[in-house]
């Protein structure tokens, strides 16, 4: 009979690099190779606005999109709120919002998406 004290070990998560699709990843980092720069201080999400009223966290999207992990990191890039003040506490001064934007850009669906969500202002009515 095995002794139960109210806890179980958690699985270890090992991330596969040869497996993750790093293609999009090497892409952002032609783009903006200061990201490689980044000491992974914390500094950006301890000031992000965004993660004070969400359960954004720049960091951690930053981390997953490097390693290859895409999933749900447009979605997380949506809630920022391009205020700035991630670049000013910056201690390597990375373009944060540059890179949230180029993030957007490389993750997202497809131009067809973005023509689609604007063509939906066409049916607005226009003042004479």
């Amino acid at each position: 009979m095995a002794i139960r004290f109210g806890y179980t070990i958690s699985k270890p998560r090992a991330i596969d690099l040869d497996r993750n699709n790093l293609r999009k990843s090497d892409e952002i980092l032609r783009e903006m190779p200061e990201l490689q720069t980044c000491i992974g201080c914390g500094g950006c999400t301890a000031v992000c606005t965004a993660g004070n009223l969400t359960e954004f966290n720049f960091r951690r999207v930053h981390t997953l999109v490097r390693r290859g992990e895409y999933q749900g990191a447009y979605e997380e890039m949506n809630k920022c709120m391009l205020c700035g003040k991630c670049r000013l506490v910056c201690p390597r001064g990375i373009n944060t919002r540059g890179v949230v934007l180029l993030i957007k850009r490389k993750l997202g669906t497809s131009d067809d998406d973005l023509f689609s969500r604007l063509s939906a202002f066409r049916s607005w009515p226009v003042r004479p």
